[in-house]
């Protein structure tokens, strides 16, 4: 069946349509791991993934020219997601070596932005990552964050209420652990529901035409 859709349409969803959908929430289990004893179980465990999501937090900082590193270091199978403290426990070789791994598949948005910040932290060739900025351009979906792919795909938004917390906290709060784990999770959502073809651009609620350009005079 031929679409009678303009093949320039888009797809992408308004700040406003967004703010109306109901919040979605973290579905499996999260694990703190917040001691270095810890690190290899998690890691064998997210070696036997098929596909694990990617994100990082970093500790807001409120005054201008002061940055903090990475706090938190997110990896999460389908059911499962890793919290890794990074600021305290560092990164060690067997989590270097899993970002590195290139015949494991990892899923993040805007990993460049990510890797910039870990690498502060310890040096990394990330590999094996696919990013879904990139990704989902494939679909015409032209939003960047992964709230809106997020709400286009599955009609709920993803709260941002904990961003500004402390990720350095002495212990991290239930929201934020489950804010931390979905934003993850999300990360293989997206990319399951899109590559398995279910996403029809052209069925989509949130398609549109692209606004106009303005002419330019000679």
């Amino acid at each position: 069946m031929i679409s009678d859709k303009p093949t320039n349409t888009i797809v992408t969803i308004s700040k406003e349509q967004l703010s109306k959908l109901p919040a979605a929430s973290f579905k499996g289990e999260i694990h703190v791991i917040d001691k270095v004893e810890m690190i290899d179980d998690a890691v064998k465990t997210l070696r036997e993934a098929a596909v694990i999501g990617f994100d990082t937090e970093t500790r807001p900082s409120f005054r201008k020219g002061h940055l903090h590193v990475v706090s938190l270091l997110q990896l999460s199978t389908r059911d499962t997601c890793f919290l890794f403290r990074i600021n305290r426990i560092g990164l060690t070789q067997s989590l270097i070596d899993l970002l590195q791994d290139p015949g494991v598949t990892k899923i993040g948005l805007s990993i460049h932005d990510d890797f910039h910040s870990l690498g502060k932290v310890s040096p990394i060739e990330p590999a094996g990552f696919i990013d879904l900025q990139h990704y989902v351009k494939e679909f015409r979906i032209i939003d960047n964050s992964l709230s809106r792919i997020y709400a286009v795909l599955f009609n709920h938004r993803i709260s941002k209420g904990q961003r500004l917390t402390n990720w350095e906290a002495d212990t991290l709060t239930h929201p934020q652990q489950g804010y931390a784990a979905l934003d993850a999770q999300a990360c293989i959502e997206i990319y399951d529901y899109l590559s398995s073809g279910q996403f029809n651009p052209d069925a989509s609620p949130y398609l549109t035409e692209p606004p106009e350009t303005p002419a330019t005079s000679n």
